[in-house]
């Protein structure tokens, strides 16, 4: 291992990572070091992103060398989800922007960490010093508020404490405009109290936008913390399949009281879907697609599914129903297509160019009548109705993969690809387990 240099850890972030044959192996995303009451910290390893937006760990010891804008693995790489443990600390992720306080009592934010290497016997990395810059209020020896300077990392009495305050603010600054999927990932990369921190710092429609990316236990846990007032807004920001889903995790009491908080319209649509078995087309299907009268101009009917908060899969098409246009609306006419309205004049209606031979679902039809229809239409939605025609919701294909995939497909654990599908639609799956060093 090369140890002719200190290496600074945010220079290492995103640089790529190479096997001893040339071949990139992903790229350098943080470093893990853990830090004891006594002597330096330790810096074990590296995490590690490869193809698939994975984070695996990679161990110090399995580094040849740092140098020249790349890091050199030996090539044994355990592809295995990296998951923090809680005696470790994240350094871009957790240390860096952080406020801490030196020995002469001057306030100042970390900007950088600098590691090294000893030569022998192990080649372990330990930080060594610590790029600090005083914030306001600064005070000490001739030291003024911005003049950054190299201190020693015992420079900072018991880091392992200051390690653990605040500094969410920047945290989130840094992930900038991130998509909720890869937000959800790393907040179940980090450890239980970081995780709570994080999430009680978003607001509301974020937060149900991360919610309905996470696993289970990750969405009960924040629920839990977040407090039942708080838990009622983020479920009402939410899908109402993704809050159905979330809710029946909950005890029916717990479940009651949440329902009781929500506002009544956005409960009756939850209550609703928990009347239908999980994998039924009613369990499976939201109350909220895109439903037009006949009547709409083209124009509008494109205006309409431009909405943000829109899935791709809901966008693909138009409901064409009679009034009412909310669920349960009156009797469905059909879908109109988006790629066939966008072949049309503007100012057409749309319902001159519904498709009626699309076969709709029934809320009791079970997941594998769902998956065998899309696959007959080539669609990616499907509309549910009553027994009198009339639209109850849509199933759309990113829902249906969400109960094809093994529980634990958000852990991103892409090792398991053996999925069988029973009849009823379970789907069955090895477990996952964390790095090792």
């Amino acid at each position: 291992m090369n140890t002719s240099r200190r290496v600074f850890v945010a220079r290492l972030a995103g640089i790529a990572v190479f096997d001893p044959i040339g071949d990139r192996v992903g790229w350098a995303r943080d470093v893990v070091i853990t830090i004891a009451l006594h002597g330096r910290p330790k810096a074990i390893g590296l995490v590690v992103e490869v193809p698939g937006k994975r984070r695996v760990f990679l161990p110090f010891t399995r580094v040849v060398s740092v140098e020249a804008g790349q890091i050199v693995s030996t090539g044994l790489v355990n592809m295995r989800r990296f998951e923090q443990r809680a005696n470790e600390t994240l350094v871009v992720g957790e240390l860096l922007d952080r406020r801490i306080t030196l020995r002469d009592g001057t306030p100042a934010v970390i900007e950088d960490v600098a590691l090294e290497a000893h030569i022998a016997p192990r080649g372990d990395w330990e930080v060594t010093q610590l790029f600090v810059r005083p914030s306001s209020g600064a005070r000490g020896l001739g030291r003024r508020r911005g003049d950054a300077e190299l201190v020693d990392v015992s420079a900072v009495p018991d880091l392992a404490s200051q390690a653990g305050l605040a500094g969410v603010g920047q945290l989130m600054a840094s992930w900038g405009d991130i998509k909720p999927a890869d937000m959800a990932d790393l907040l179940h990369d980090m450890p239980k109290g970081r995780r709570l921190d994080v999430a009680t710092a978003l607001d509301d429609d974020r937060l149900a936008d991360v919610m309905q990316e996470l696993g289970d236990d990750d969405r009960l846990e924040i629920i839990e913390h977040i407090g039942r007032a708080r838990a009622a807004d983020v479920l009402e920001a939410m899908e109402p399949d993704d809050a159905t889903d979330l809710i029946s995790e909950l005890p029916e009491p717990e479940a009651a009281i949440l329902l009781a908080l929500m506002q009544p319209e956005e409960a009756q649509d939850v209550r609703r879907l928990l009347a239908y078995g999980e994998n039924t087309a009613g369990g499976l299907m939201t109350t909220e697609p895109v439903v037009l009268p006949p009547e709409t101009p083209i124009a509008q009917a494109l205006a309409a599914v431009r909405r943000e908060d829109l899935s791709p899969a809901l966008a693909s098409m138009v409901f064409v129903t009679r009034p009412p246009s909310e669920t349960p609306t009156g009797r469905l006419v059909g879908v109109a297509h988006i790629q066939r309205l966008l072949r049309e004049p503007p100012h057409q209606p749309i319902g001159s160019v519904v498709d009626t031979d699309v076969e709709p679902l029934s809320p009791d039809d079970p997941l594998g009548r769902v998956t065998r229809l899309m696959a007959t239409y080539n669609l990616i939605a499907l509309p549910v109705i009553d027994q009198d025609r009339r639209l109850l919701g849509a199933v759309s294909a990113d829902d249906v993969l969400d109960h094809l995939l093994p529980d634990d497909w958000r852990s991103g654990d892409d090792d398991v690809t053996d999925l069988s599908l029973g009849p009823g639609g379970e789907v069955d799956d090895a477990g996952q387990i964390g790095h090792t060093t």
